[in-house]
């Protein structure tokens, strides 16, 4: 003998997608990104611990007082400076509602980057011609995947600035741009405070 069982409509569950819990727009995107940043520290961290293992390894080779350039890396580290500064000026405008002036200031901060990067690239040129490439030395490996992974952040960096100036282009200073600036403008600024790290400990303290 089978046994039926049944539900009184009373004890039936209703799905109410307005009794779901609202968050502020755009609080998730902040909380990635903002998780993505401390990933990222955590790549950084290891790579100045592999440099300061094997930062004094020059296998019978040069080291940073026969190689590095001091003028030329404080030239360097002046671009992305003042790029950080006017990153700092297109928020300004933004906060203004001024989109021609982010646009001016976010080119300006663009060609800071790019002079950064056409200098990082002609030490690495310099330093490979003179047979001091990564293969050469530990030193030397850990230089370059040091600052050649902060040099391709900042290669990220600018693709994507490149892409929010042509959003911005099209549709205006609208609520999801103003998110996408003001997360770029937190790596931009991670970017720079890593370069003073690496200016710092690989370049100044190896030159003294």
């Amino acid at each position: 003998m089978s046994e039926t069982i049944t539900t009184s409509p009373s004890d039936a569950r209703v799905y109410h997608p307005a009794s779901e819990p609202q968050h502020p727009e755009g609080h998730s995107t902040a909380l990635g990104f903002w998780f993505y940043l401390m990933s990222d520290c955590l790549i950084f961290a290891t790579l100045f611990a592999t440099y300061a293992v094997l930062g004094d390894r020059y296998g019978g080779g040069p080291g940073p007082k026969e190689l590095f350039e001091l003028p030329l890396v404080a030239l360097n580290t002046a671009m992305l400076l003042l790029s950080s500064i006017t990153y700092g000026f297109a928020m300004l405008a933004m906060h203004e509602d001024d989109q021609p002036g982010v646009m001016k200031w976010l080119a300006v901060t663009a060609g800071f980057g790019l002079s950064f990067l056409a200098i990082e690239l002609y030490e690495f040129t310099h330093l490979v011609s003179i047979g001091a490439g990564p293969s050469r030395s530990a030193f030397l490996s850990a230089f370059f995947m040091l600052v050649g992974t902060h040099g391709l952040h900042v290669t990220s960096g600018l693709i994507w600035m490149a892409t929010l100036v042509v959003q911005v282009r099209r549709r205006g200073l609208t609520a999801a741009n103003r998110r996408r600036l003001e997360c770029l403008s937190m790596f931009w600024h991670f970017l720079d405070v890593i370069w003073i790290g690496v200016f710092t400990f690989v370049y100044l303290m190896r030159m003294i």
